[in-house]
């Protein structure tokens, strides 16, 4: 069983209870604006574009079989379209100009990395956590996985958007010890604006998902101009109060840390001129939450 992942990371300390094992699984159907990992969109594997690394050594134009890379008036010039993603021309970038984002993995090699930690789960309730992206676009992958460290004692945990059939979310929870799980806006057609999708199948997976027996967490980034004010976050109390599973419900604030992920894409980040939440402002939207009856913490 392989899949293909873009970082494993180890020591992780917002992901769930204790210190965590992350594994970031590429590919995503949403298409959230303000994402933080725009790498992990893309199913396939991708390469990253750094031109201030670049020592313009030219390497990369004779490597390259698609005649991907090119130099102009000692500007090294990247045409993305031209490229397969097959990886000659990272080979010879010793500069780290051209990364490639996108490994294939066994569940065994996954493993490898995963029992390194081991030590630290036991004495801290930690565990390891499928992220992205979208875990759920690999399910077999994922549920391989998780299986693995079920079956060695490890706690599993899964941050997803459920933006899926019922019967594909239904499937990964033999193997899930917790879920964490998306829920940005209630109205279907201000969702669909900020994430390219609908959210009818999400808040119905949600209902379904807050009487399954694992605890549930309902996180919300908090984006300016999208839902970065009482009424929305209200919205999405108010529905998440009536889970019976419900750990508590955390309000994320936006931070504009992405924007040199998505220019080494070839993407337009677009949530750029957006600002992070005042303290003030999260302590506001949380104290509303909480008068909905949910507990609620701050990210």
């Amino acid at each position: 069983m392989h899949g293909i992942i873009t970082n494993i990371q180890r020591f992780s300390l917002h992901d769930g209870p204790g210190i965590r094992t992350t594994v970031f699984l590429k590919g995503c159907n949403l298409r959230c604006f303000w994402c933080h990992n725009p790498e992990d969109m893309n199913p396939q594997p991708e390469i990253q574009f750094f031109p201030e690394r670049c020592i313009a050594c030219a390497a990369c134009v004779d490597a390259c079989p698609n005649c991907a890379h090119r130099f102009e008036d000692d500007r090294h010039l990247y045409h993305r379209e031209r490229c397969d993603a097959c990886g000659s021309c990272i080979e010879t970038c010793y500069a780290g100009g051209l990364v490639r984002v996108g490994e294939e993995k066994s569940v065994d090699e996954v493993m490898a990395e995963v029992r390194a930690d081991q030590p630290f789960y036991t004495s801290s309730g930690g565990g390891v956590t499928l992220s992205g992206g979208e875990p759920l676009l690999q399910i077999d992958f994922a549920y391989a996985i998780l299986d693995r460290c079920r079956g060695e004692g490890i706690h599993t945990a899964i941050e997803t958007a459920a933006n899926f059939t019922w019967e594909r979310v239904a499937a990964i929870l033999p193997v899930v010890d917790l879920i964490m799980m998306d829920i940005k806006l209630m109205d279907s057609a201000r969702h669909r604006q900020a994430t390219g999708a609908p959210n009818e199948r999400i808040l119905a997976n949600a209902a379904r998902l807050g009487y399954e027996p694992q605890p549930i967490i309902v996180r919300t980034p908090i984006i300016p101009g999208v839902n970065d004010n009482v009424d929305e976050v209200c919205a999405i109390a108010e529905f998440v109060a009536h889970m019976p599973n419900l750990c508590y419900y955390e309000l994320l604030p936006y931070h504009p840390m992405a924007q040199s992920k998505y220019m080494s894409l070839g993407l337009s980040y677009k949530a750029q001129p957006l600002a992070t939440p005042s303290t003030a402002q999260m302590v506001e939207l949380a104290d509303a939450a909480r008068e909905c009856g949910v507990p609620v913490r701050v990210g």
